[in-house]
């Protein structure tokens, strides 16, 4: 079978990894890909947000199945254009990826399905969410710009001073479109975990829970980023903590989409805060997290085209994936002044360019060939990934493997996975 993959970073090299190693797929294709995803894929520079164009080449080259990686164009509606005209996707529609396009949107499932997550109040102007501020009493708080914002959104605010600026810098278009709204809300105190499911609408599977480190630097410092590194299975989400998830939060926020006509048909990420009343919700996105993705990727059993093929034909069975005894680490190595301002083009040395088959992994998050090296052409540029029988070895593993790539120019963090240790 012919599958497209939607996207260009590390997430999507590992899942076309995955995906080669399906003795389904006998052809695989990538818009826009990169130049490591095109060791496993044809890549295309198409504009994925000109649905027409995809639909035309989806057509011309019998693709049987599209997978959408990141968040943008599945918040835009591909997989509703895509659908229009009879092609199979992997991904929600546009009124379901509303959850991770809109927070204020998720916030009203929570209100109506009693659903789990921290107070909150939603404002469209400066003027009210400042009045709110100044009233408040409580700190910190947290500030969310509504919409997409690469992962950079939500900001922590520990005064009335700082909160005052960011809000005027959100209102003011910092976070631009994605800021026209604000969401307001009480800061959690706990663990922050990652639970992802898979579901058809009706069925569903459950994934390893996994850990996201979103600030810059180590130490929990710094500005939030996409993701500076993950690691799977996180030992703080046990079996009972994942059962009240589903239960209490993941479930009934699925039932939400198929009461409204639009269930929910992809991949469910879940950022959870375990705090002492128990999980909460701290938000939805609509697609595999980046660098998670990577870490569940090297640790699934499973063929990965025929989960995908079974969510797009509405006939996944409720199951537990088989387990692998594994642990598995992701270390993101990133542009020095990321994720603020960067240069592109540095070189980097000392890369091994297969990653077929071995245990120790560098995803391309963002690199480019140059000269038949590699060079950094984004703010993440590599996932250093790892798996082996224990959390440990797969630390030092990928620790010592960062150690080996030759790039002044990036930096990453010390403490990935340090609760897990």
């Amino acid at each position: 079978m012919h599958f497209l993959v939607i996207g260009s970073g590390g997430r999507e090299h590992a899942i076309i990894w995955k995906l080669a190693n399906s003795p389904k797929v006998s052809k695989l294709s990538a818009i826009p890909g990169s130049d490591a995803i095109a060791q496993y894929a044809t890549c295309h520079s198409l504009d994925v947000t000109n649905h027409e164009l995809v639909v035309e080449f989806c057509k011309d080259n019998a693709v049987d199945l599209v997978v959408i990686g990141p968040e943008a164009p599945l918040v835009d509606g591909l997989v509703d254009s895509l659908q229009a005209t009879g092609i199979a996707c992997f991904g929600p529609d546009k009124y379901a990826a509303q959850l991770e396009g809109s927070k204020a949107f998720t916030k009203k499932i929570c209100s109506d399905y009693n659903i789990p997550t921290a107070a909150y109040n939603v404002f469209d102007n400066l003027k009210d969410a400042a009045s709110f501020i100044e009233g408040n009493q409580d700190y910190p708080i947290v500030l969310k710009a509504d919409g997409l914002a690469a992962g950079k959104g939500v900001i922590i605010a520990e005064d009335k001073t700082h909160a005052i600026e960011t809000i005027e810098y959100i209102f003011d278009g910092g976070f631009g479109s994605a800021g026209s709204k604000v969401v307001i809300e009480e800061f959690l105190e706990g663990e922050e975990a990652s639970l992802f499911v898979i579901t058809d609408g009706d069925a569903m599977v459950t994934l390893p829970a996994a850990q996201d480190h979103k600030r810059a630097f180590t130490g929990d410092k710094g500005p939030n980023t996409g993701g500076m590194g993950a690691y799977a299975p996180a030992p703080c989400m046990t079996s009972d903590l994942i059962d009240v998830a589903l239960k209490k939060i993941v479930e009934p926020t699925l039932q939400a989409l198929k009461d409204a006509n639009h269930p929910y048909k992809g991949v469910l990420y879940t950022g959870l805060m375990l705090t002492k009343q128990g999980p909460k919700l701290i938000e939805y996105n609509a697609r595999f997290g980046d660098p998670e993705c990577q870490v569940l990727m090297m640790l699934l059993q499973e063929d990965l085209a025929e989960i995908f093929l079974d969510v797009a034909n509405g006939t996944l069975k409720t199951q537990n994936l088989t387990q692998c005894d594994k642990s598995a680490i992701c270390i993101v190595m990133a542009t020095n002044g990321y994720p603020a301002s960067y240069e592109k083009g540095s070189i980097i040395k000392n890369l091994p360019d297969d990653i077929s088959s071995s245990d120790d992994i560098v995803f391309h998050a963002g690199t480019k060939k140059q000269d038949d090296m590699w060079a950094a052409n984004g703010g993440r540029v590599l996932n250093v990934c790892a798996q082996a029988e224990n959390f440990k070895l797969a630390h030092d593993s990928a620790y010592a493997s960062v150690e080996k790539i030759d790039w002044p120019e990036g930096f990453f963090r010390t403490d990935i996975g340090k609760s897990a240790l």
